[in-house]
């Protein structure tokens, strides 16, 4: 008989900190991070997750849970087998760069929220996907949101057709505007201009500033 295989995964943490960036900035969480190439990175199989997010949420309040780091939708199985085993009232966030779009649907009723987050300017294709992640979220009941860095590379035309795309893929959509760290926004009235044309395309949409590390996390 061959042995049953136990969902594991690479994680760099599951730290309590406050969300840097999106709809929950501020907001105090505890995050599960998937590991990045050359982060130190421990295994972790579901059962163990499980109970370090519970023994973590009993001991100390908290707004939400984040499921985030890297490529977070390539461990659906492992996210699923993980909150089959945790009872939770917490409201719990998905963090990724939209690009697998098929593997939402199967997290429906695990996650609050969906949020997709773009950095800077993006190839067409990668931007597809993040709108059709929008779609799916949608159609599957989960709040979401797409998140928009902006760094010098990004022109409003970028900023402009992204609320565009993701008001077609859902009037529900929350949109979020960071202007990069090394932007200003204190002496450029390039911003004012921006937002009423963007607000023009869209109802919910909102420009702040992210929390730097290590104050905020992500």
């Amino acid at each position: 008989m061959s042995p049953i295989a136990i969902p594991t995964a690479a994680l760099a943490g599951i730290p309590a900190g406050l969300q840097t960036q999106g709809v929950w900035a501020g907001r105090r969480q505890i995050f599960i991070r998937f590991a990045a190439e050359g982060e130190t990175a421990t295994m972790y199989t579901a059962d163990a997750l499980a109970n370090e997010v519970r023994r973590g949420t009993s001991r100390s309040p908290f707004h939400s849970i984040s499921i985030s780091g890297r490529d977070p939708l390539s461990n659906v199985e492992y996210i699923c087998a993980a909150f089959d085993k945790l009872t939770t009232t917490l409201p719990v966030m998905l963090d990724c760069d939209g690009q697998r779009p098929a593997e939402i649907d199967q997290l429906k009723s695990i996650v609050t929220l969906t949020q997709v987050t773009l950095d800077g300017p993006t190839p067409e294709a990668q931007s597809d996907r993040a709108i059709e992640s929008l779609q799916v979220a949608a159609r599957s009941g989960m709040q979401h949101a797409l998140v928009m860095i902006v760094d010098e590379r990004t022109t409003d035309a970028h900023v402009l057709r992204g609320v565009e795309r993701a008001h077609a893929a859902s009037e529900a959509t929350m949109i979020v505007i960071h202007p990069g760290p090394t932007i200003p926004v204190d002496r450029d009235r390039r911003w004012m201009t921006l937002f009423e044309r963007a607000a023009a395309l869209h109802g919910d949409i909102r420009l702040a500033l992210r929390l730097p590390p290590p104050t905020g996390m992500r």
